[in-house]
């Protein structure tokens, strides 16, 4: 890995512990996953079988781990935030740090 991919690695990293810390700051991170045919859904962003917090965690930070440790190539985008700011609008939680993690996310795209 040159030094703007290493850079790029860590500040998504960075990233994704900064938004795990947040999820769970706001109750909104669970030790227990959804059920195996959660996973299946062809649905975008699983809304048919996962509210859009457990996507976050059981689809979207784990496969971003998974493709950052495992050194594979990065998706050409990444356009998460809109979602997320139509998704948890109705959250009683304060949400804005997790959009703002996730449009600085996004950035490195």
């Amino acid at each position: 890995m040159n030094d703007a991919a290493t850079k790029k690695h860590t500040a998504l990293l960075n990233l994704l512990d900064a938004l795990q810390t947040e999820l769970d700051a706001r109750d909104l991170w669970s030790t227990q996953p959804p059920a195996p045919s959660a996973f299946e859904s062809q649905t975008p962003f699983f809304a048919d079988t996962m509210n859009f917090s457990e996507w976050l965690q059981w689809v979207f930070v784990a496969r971003f781990r998974a493709i950052l440790d495992a050194g594979a190539p990065l998706p050409a985008s990444c356009d998460v935030a809109p979602m997320a700011e139509e998704a948890l609008k109705e959250m009683e939680q304060d949400v804005s740090e997790v959009i703002r993690l996730l449009k600085a996310f996004d950035d490195h795209f």
